[in-house]
């Protein structure tokens, strides 16, 4: 694997120059349509996804110019902190802000994950016992107060600065979204909805539904693969034996499904199998969690072995870009919102992400003394 991580790292850092200098002063990479890179403004929820990428090459490689690309794009996300109507702030703090505090100890980007924490835990609703996702209304819909699985991650945030700031409350906040979401979110198979509304005023849930899968009861990858890592990080920081039952039982249904070369099926249900789409991204975002889980229980080869299988998949020919190609992503053939029509069978921002902090950890995890981030 050492070989398959200084082959990627050193692609990564080309595609990223090439898809930097595509950027200007207010735009992120959100993913590309074969024949020009597609941007978003940085409110858009991906917006720290590429800032985190340059990080995790710099820790790799210590290439400087991808560290004051990293510098530069970090510094676009930090109006984000203040924002109050959108969960997602955990995303795109913690993975720009956060990796820099983690490899350079900047007390700036310290604060500025401070405040971003403290505008998520704004959204907190203790009568539901969870922090709002969205505050929109699909069509059709009639939401009360909505609350996705992808919640999960924006918890990292919550946690890493109540450890650093000692601030409880934030922790409180955190834990209580998880034991809720453990409590309304799972199916006696351990697969995940994608989304519970709830009644803001007594707490009771309204309905269950699948928004981006293909069907209310079906097992909509990318949510499993949130669901795994959520609960994952959740045990890093708590320790709560409850939260790594969760991560293991969850970790145990998706082998058991996971098509052989471990990239998972945009919907492990969907009637078009095996001529279906293939989801890179949510196939890194599980490589990342296996990779962490196997090393939180006592047998964990199963799920290190299903990372390494994972990881060695996406390095390949079939989704590892070429050189020069691919508008600087890294990965090709994620799937964004098939339902909705959109980013189907594209490159996209947080595959990116993960596939390389699924890839560090495993390198750091397998050799102390390597470079690679271990979470």
């Amino acid at each position: 694997m050492n070989e398959v991580a200084d082959r990627v790292f050193s692609l990564a850092a080309q595609q990223c120059e090439l898809m930097a200098g595509e950027l200007d002063s207010l735009h992120a990479p959100r993913s590309f349509d074969g024949t020009k890179l597609i941007t978003s403004r940085v409110k858009w929820w991906c917006s720290g996804f590429f800032p985190g990428t340059l990080w995790l090459v710099y820790e790799y490689t210590g290439d400087d110019n991808i560290r004051a690309l990293a510098e530069r794009e970090t510094a676009k996300v930090e109006p984000i902190k203040l924002v109050t109507n959108d969960h997602d702030v955990g995303f795109q703090i913690y993975c720009s802000f956060g990796q820099k505090y983690r490899l350079t100890g900047d007390l700036h980007a310290k604060e500025v994950m401070h405040t971003a924490a403290r505008s998520l835990a704004t959204r907190f609703n203790p009568t539901v016992g969870c922090i709002r996702s969205w505050d929109f209304q699909q069509k059709g819909s009639s939401w009360q107060f909505p609350v996705i699985i992808d919640n999960m991650m924006n918890l990292e945030l919550l946690m890493s600065v109540a450890a650093m700031e000692n601030e409880p409350e934030l922790a409180r906040v955190a834990v209580s979204h998880a034991n809720t979401t453990m409590k309304n979110h799972y199916r006696p198979d351990y697969t995940t909805y994608h989304l519970v509304d709830y009644n803001p005023a007594d707490g009771s849930v309204n309905l269950k539904q699948t928004v981006q899968g293909y069907a209310d009861d079906s097992a909509w990858a990318r949510g499993q693969a949130w669901s795994l890592y959520g609960f994952t990080m959740m045990y890093r920081f708590t320790k709560d034996t409850a939260y790594l039952e969760r991560a293991v039982a969850v970790a145990d249904m998706l082998l058991s499904r996971l098509p052989d070369d471990g990239i998972p099926y945009w919907d492990f249900d969907s009637p078009k199998i095996p001529d279906d789409y293939r989801d890179a991204s949510a196939a890194a975002v599980m490589a990342s969690a296996f990779v962490e889980l196997a090393h939180y229980v006592q047998d964990g080869a199963p799920y290190l072995d299903m990372a390494e299988r994972q990881l060695r998949t996406l390095s390949s020919d079939k989704y590892l870009a070429k050189r020069g190609t691919n508008g600087g992503f890294i990965l090709e053939h994620s799937v964004g919102n098939l339902p909705g029509n959109s980013e189907i069978d594209v490159p996209l921002t947080y595959a990116d992400y993960y596939f390389l902090e699924a890839l560090g950890k495993f390198i750091a995890f397998s050799n102390p003394y390597s470079p690679g981030p271990i979470g």
